[in-house]
């Protein structure tokens, strides 16, 4: 059975699986309903788009309509998403964490006509900045808590309850069933299927236009390259829907290949929910995996003793046999034995609060440090590891399931080529395709530059900027430097980020910091260093092991003083670093260095809401630190 055809659109694919795949009763959604899981079978969720589509059609919307939605991933976005895509309107998803002010302009932006809401913080933002939305005609919440919030008298726009929407599924009648079952065969692959405004790390956030080919190429060929995913998974989902990765890896893949979709509570709950939904795949994020990371090292070695002694020979155990399974060598019997133990006296223990049936995760968003994915490597938890961005909806390279480099973003996928292009010259270096995969191969290191499926149709009112991101020979330019190595694409960082010091050295962060991101002691840094003599950082602690290091209150981290300046802990941080560094080329090594009490924040604008930081922000906000840095420089090496 096929699942994809020329004529594939997004609201296609589900359809698709209830005629060929699953039975409409079958369960597709799973959520917490209270206390207890409630699944949702498909002919619920096909029900309720339907009486989405139905009372859309009625208020006038049409064909390429914007419609917004900023909601939790939940069944509701599911709803209101497949109901306007199968009458042809465009899927607009707004990060919750964005400001005011960003809100706003993406609305007016867009020209949103309605949109779904999902709690009460943003049912508060969204009628605060209605009044300044002139198109905007319709707020939907979808939670009853709504009202009792108070209304403006003077609003222009209507509000409907997401409820009283649903309440005619399942009542649709025969004539809206008709024009619904029409339109959604008039929705073409060419359409535009979803604006998705970009994080902006600088300047104004663009919408990207993404069609629904766009996003069925995308999914079909990472299918392809990991071609374990079947009908019988369950997803656990928790990384934001209104972030393409989320919406590809997971919602989309979903929709495709018939897997079941459940919603984590909070990101605070994750690991609970892992434990009940008991997942077989997850879409996650390094940071996530690097936490986990942090926790069984630690949670393994404390007090040392026999336990300790016993996981870190656990770990080596699952190193060498790692590493002879990737190398095609036999492990042998005594290996063999010697990693069923190991299995047996730690490995299961830590994946049993993974649930115990994750088959493999989707690292993507960030570079995944080489330790952390070696780390899992050697548990026997595999990582697969994708690379793209929003304007290449989004996969552009993921990791083959047989075949796994740590330290790669993996293969190209089929349909699509990657460039390397002299950052200064900007001749081509090389050019790869799934077809020219070589296991050996490496190349020098340029920008990523990207032609094919993938590549949007370009910013939404933004033909200029659009222009400067696709060169006349329809090079997708995407400010990544990177390189392939061992026939996978490796990613060095972004072009922005570049730091060049003041001998002209040229110092890419992210490789530097995630090698002082080794340290258990540290939860974020931000290197420093453009056009100044040597590097120096703004180090954020792991809270936890700071308080339990020096036996602090809650207090200490909420005192207004921005940054630590106690010697002792700054010695504590300092004896890492130093450690650390020799790992480093000279140039690459942090010279001095200040303890921030909190982490960077979306809130505060100086992270994205994919956490990356935002570097002219922050350095501006810290000036006067950083240059204080500069006046009392101490060396670490």
């Amino acid at each position: 059975m096929e699942l994809f055809n020329e004529h594939s659109t997004i609201p296609t694919l589900l359809r698709n699986v209830v005629a060929n795949i699953h039975k409409p009763e079958e369960t597709f959604l799973i959520h917490k309903k209270n206390t207890e899981w409630e699944e949702i079978s498909y002919q619920q969720t096909l029900n309720n788009a339907d009486a989405v589509s139905a009372f859309f059609l009625a208020k006038g919307i049409k064909k390429a309509d914007r419609m917004g939605l900023m909601i939790e991933n939940s069944p509701e976005y599911v709803y209101y998403d497949q109901g306007i895509q199968q009458i042809g309107a465009i899927n607009v998803s707004i990060y919750p964490t964005l400001s005011e002010q960003e809100v706003t302009y993406i609305v007016n932006d867009s020209g949103i006509r309605a949109i779904l809401i999902g709690n009460t913080f943003l049912y508060k933002k969204i009628l605060k900045i209605a009044p300044n939305c002139k198109r905007l005609e319709y707020i939907i919440p979808a939670f009853p808590e709504y009202l009792k919030v108070t209304v403006p008298e003077d609003l222009h726009v209507k509000i409907i309850s997401f409820d009283e929407i649903l309440k005619s599924a399942g009542k649709t009648t025969q004539v809206d069933l008709d024009k619904i079952s029409q339109l959604r065969t008039e929705v073409l692959p060419s359409d535009i299927s979803s604006l998705i405004y970009t994080s902006g790390t600088t300047g104004t956030p663009k919408g990207v236009m993404l069609s629904h080919s766009n996003f069925v190429e995308n999914v079909k060929v990472c299918l392809q390259q990991i071609p374990v995913i079947d009908e019988t998974e369950t997803f656990l989902s928790f990384l934001p829907l209104s972030h393409v990765f989320e919406r590809t890896a997971t919602y989309h893949v979903c929709c495709a290949q018939g897997c079941k979709i459940a919603y984590a509570q909070s990101l605070e709950l994750l690991a609970k929910n892992m434990g009940e939904i008991k997942p077989t795949v997850m879409s996650c994020v390094p940071r996530l995996l690097e936490k986990i990371h942090d926790k069984a090292i630690k949670s393994g070695t404390a007090g040392g003793g026999l336990k300790s002694r016993i996981f870190l020979w656990a770990l080596e155990t699952g190193q060498k046999y790692r590493q002879k399974k990737e190398a095609g060598k036999n492990t042998g019997i005594f290996l063999s034995a010697e990693k069923a133990l190991a299995e047996k006296l730690v490995f299961s223990k830590i994946k049993e609060k993974t649930g115990g049936r994750l088959k493999f995760m989707i690292s993507g968003g960030a570079a995944l440090p080489k330790n952390v994915g070696e780390f899992f490597g050697n548990l026997g938890i595999k990582i697969l590891e994708g690379f793209g961005l929003t304007e290449t909806s989004p996969v552009m390279a993921v990791t083959e399931y047989h075949r796994q480099v740590y330290g790669t973003v993996g293969r190209v996928i089929p349909g699509i080529e990657i460039g390397i292009q002299d950052v200064e010259t900007k001749k081509i270096i090389n050019i790869q395709t799934h077809e020219s995969f070589q296991e050996d191969f490496e190349c020098e290191e340029g920008e990523i530059i990207v032609r094919g499926h993938c590549v949007m149709q370009g910013y939404f009112n933004k033909p200029a900027e659009t222009a400067e991101a696709i060169d006349k020979d329809n090079w997708f330019h995407t400010g990544d430097i990177g390189r392939f190595y061992k026939g996978n694409l490796q990613i060095t960082d972004r072009l922005k980020n570049m730091i060049v010091n003041a001998y002209g050295k040229n110092v890419y962060p992210t490789p530097v910091e995630s090698v002082y991101m080794k340290s258990l002691k540290i939860d974020q840094l931000f290197l420093i260093g453009d056009k100044r003599e040597y590097l120096t950082a703004i180090v954020i602690p792991n809270k936890e092991n700071l308080q339990e290091a020096f036996n602090l209150p809650e207090s200490f981290f909420q005192l207004p003083e921005l940054f630590i300046t106690e010697k002792e802990i700054v010695d504590w941080i300092g004896q890492d670093l130093r450690k650390l560094s020799g790992e480093l080329a000279k140039f690459e090594r942090i010279k001095n260095f200040k303890i921030k009490r909190t982490p960077f924040s979306i809130e505060e604008g100086e992270i994205t809401p994919t956490l990356k930081p935002k570097r002219k922000v922050i350095e501006a906000k810290y000036a006067e630190v950083i240059n204080e840095m500069y006046a009392e420089a101490v060396d670490t090496d």
